[in-house]
């Protein structure tokens, strides 16, 4: 009978040590492929291979492009690519980035998914943001088993509560017991089932993570137009109308969730300012040059606008040094925060 053998992981801040439990924990004839991402920045030399293997007994590496997809070996995405799957073989592209990553989770879980089904297992890890959870909703939506570490477990949370606000887990469980349970479920047969077909927008969604050029495959066609410009683009970016997932993708194939949206836009808004004020102060530079070489009425005329300029500088820099970047996780700590301190009476006790 078949058994689940291909294993996705993703992780973002927080992630490492619980890599580390969990592959050091995977024992030497473990009849399935572990894929994992986690974030990691373009220009990092990522040591997490070495990491890994100080307790794994399983080879790792960084996966290779074109590699066989082998079981009894842990693939994981290099800086600045996608690691994503096709039937029997490994895939690393270049393609738009998703959430603000490359690699990002969702494009490999989708992935996974599409090419194998009921054989999927899912795991979302401690990490920022919501990275994963749509990936999360398709290796379910597919048959496939699903595992989230428990909230309360994780360094950030983040990740594994947004996983489970939008799926059903099959499993929540803490790190030091993911071993154990991948292990139990890998040699778990599956029983005989009809497997859904591939839903259009999946196989779509990941012909992009392919390289697949965005608008040639139909990009536009995953739901209506947004009022919402894509933060690395300024292209249109429309509400992918699948499951109650918020999602944002642009003509150019960069992805979104409402969180990283959030998130990527009020990060700009900071940018937005900074740049306003270096404006502003560069024209009260130019201003008071003016003035020093005119004479008379004229000189003090320019006076008189550097110091208006003056004026509107110090009401930006004031915006921009109260200005706050904003995630859904952020403003509900802050809700929670506020609650706590009406409940204790105006104290922080």
């Amino acid at each position: 009978m078949a058994h689940r053998d291909v294993i996705v992981v993703g992780a973002s801040a927080g992630g490492v040590e619980v890599l580390k439990t969990l592959t050091a924990g995977l024992p030497r004839d473990f009849d399935a492929a572990v894929l994992i991402v986690l974030h990691i920045a373009a220009s990092s030399p990522s040591v997490l291979p070495t990491l890994l293997r100080r307790g794994a007994v399983l080879p790792v590496a960084f996966a290779g492009d074109g590699e066989p997809l082998e079981r009894g070996r842990i693939y994981l995405a290099p800086p600045d690519r996608h690691l994503v799957v096709e039937p029997g073989l490994l895939r690393l592209t270049r393609a738009p980035r998703e959430n603000h990553s490359r690699p990002a989770i969702d494009p490999l879980f989708r992935s996974a998914a599409l090419a194998y089904g009921r054989r999927v297992v899912g795991v979302i890890l401690s990490g920022r943001l919501d990275d994963g959870t749509a990936g999360l909703w398709a290796v379910k939506d597919r048959g496939g088993t699903t595992v989230v570490q428990d909230p309360d477990d994780a360094q950030h949370p983040d990740m594994p509560r947004n996983a489970l606000h939008y799926t059903r887990a099959d499993h929540v469980v803490p790190a030091d017991a993911l071993p154990d349970l991948l292990v139990r479920l890998v040699r778990e047969p599956l029983p005989d089932a009809d497997e859904r077909p591939a839903a259009r927008e999946l196989e779509l969604e990941v012909r992009i993570a392919m390289e697949g050029n965005p608008l040639r495959e139909g990009v536009m066609s995953l739901g209506p137009v947004s009022p919402y410009t894509c933060p690395e683009c300024h292209g249109a970016l429309v509400r992918v109308d699948e499951s109650d997932i918020p999602r944002f993708r642009c003509h150019t194939g960069h992805a979104f969730s409402l969180d990283s949206l959030l998130a990527v836009l009020t990060e700009n808004v900071e940018t937005a300012l900074w740049n306003a004020l270096r404006a502003v102060e560069e024209s009260i530079l130019l201003l008071r040059e003016a003035a020093d070489r005119e004479s008379g009425a004229g000189g003090a005329r320019f006076e008189e606008k550097a110091r208006e300029a003056e004026a509107r500088a110090a009401t930006i820099r004031e915006t921009v040094l109260r200005h706050q970047a904003l995630s859904l996780e952020s403003v509900r700590a802050a809700v929670l925060g506020a609650d706590r301190h009406a409940v204790l009476g105006g104290t922080d006790r």
